[in-house]
């Protein structure tokens, strides 16, 4: 089914032009550890044979302390949206909004209907908007673009008997502590819960992500995926990210991350700039109407948020980077919003 709305196949590497100062991708800025480096290469050594996704399953399960039933990789979070809309017949999905829109694209791909369920400003989760008869459910948390991380409680009181809830955590181990996930909610009938490698540890090009929950659901999108779906090193990768080390890694980068978001945040706030508060690598401003175009003449690329049903061409996303590129983009911003109109 075609959308007659937003772009929904629209992310931030299109915005992000060779020459231009890229904060529009959500990928975390500094180099890959050196161990992390050393688990491609020995994956590329090991393509020789075909992929054995054994070892980094039981890693993963192991990592959030759950059974590898539980488990299913896939080539980066965007997979798992396909497998779960061709994973049943659903009968009322729902998406809730603003969010990434891979999702609601893979569900209309498959030949869904899809109810989107807006949140209003300032983005936070209410499970009554959801219609009672949904069956399928899916939210971020910490939610992109707004960067809204909602309590847990709140995402569990989605849950209903027959519905399956899809939580997209891609942004999770950017949350210092990684608070509040739900991996490792093994009594949660229904509950899936995808996450990326791709962000957190500067991949992009290497598709490696999961799906844990429900052993059930998680079962029905295995029986959709392609066999051998993840390449030697995107499994030595998995591997590698699952390690106690990688973990301790993982903490810091998301505490330098949370550093550099509110360098940006307390910058945005001093221009009068409106934007929404953030627990992830990005925030949600509104600098107005032309604002987004003007920074791609001036070289710095923002992700625009037009894209994301419910929001409109006054909003851009801009991820968190050091400080030292933060205050370029403040510098250019504090020039461009003096002359922009007035958001209320």
């Amino acid at each position: 089914m075609a959308s007659t709305g937003p772009d929904l196949h629209h992310h931030g590497d299109a915005e992000a032009t060779a020459g231009l100062l890229d904060l529009a991708v959500n990928v975390y800025s500094g180099d890959r550890p050196e161990w992390l480096e050393s688990a491609l290469l020995q994956g590329i050594r090991d393509s020789t044979r075909y992929p054995d996704a054994g070892d980094a399953t039981a890693a993963v399960a192991s990592r959030h302390a759950r059974s590898p039933d539980d488990v299913l990789l896939t080539a980066g979070a965007a997979e798992a949206f396909t497998l779960l809309a061709r994973a049943r017949p659903w009968q009322r999905a729902v998406v809730v909004h603003p969010q990434f829109t891979e999702p609601h694209a893979a569900l209309l791909a498959a030949g869904h209907d899809v109810t989107a369920v807006v949140l209003p400003e300032p983005f936070g989760l209410d499970p009554a908007l959801v219609p009672d008869d949904a069956d399928l459910v899916v939210v971020g948390n910490p939610t992109n673009p707004t960067g809204v991380l909602h309590p847990a409680a709140t995402v569990q009181a989605l849950l209903r008997p027959g519905r399956v809830v899809l939580v997209d955590e891609a942004f999770m181990d950017a949350v210092p502590g990684e608070h509040p996930s739900l991996t490792g909610d093994s009594e949660l009938p229904g509950l899936l819960v995808s996450r990326s490698l791709t962000k957190h540890w500067s991949m992009p090009g290497i598709r490696a992500g999961y799906v844990v929950g429900d052993a059930a659901v998680v079962a029905s999108l295995r029986a959709q995926q392609a066999p051998w779906a993840l390449s030697t090193p995107a499994l030595a990768a998995t591997l590698a990210c699952s390690t106690p080390m990688a973990l301790a890694e993982s903490e810091r980068r998301a505490t330098e991350l949370r550093l550099w978001r509110t360098h940006l945040a307390e910058g945005l706030t001093r221009l009068g700039v409106h934007h929404v508060p953030s627990g992830a690598p990005f925030v949600l401003a509104r600098v107005g109407d032309g604002v987004h175009a003007r920074l791609r003449d001036a070289g710095i690329a923002v992700r625009r948020a037009d894209t994301f049903p419910g929001l409109d061409a006054s909003w851009v996303r801009i991820a968190a980077r050091p400080p030292v590129v933060i205050d370029v983009v403040l510098d250019r911003l504090a020039d461009l919003c003096s002359t922009a109109p007035t958001m209320p």
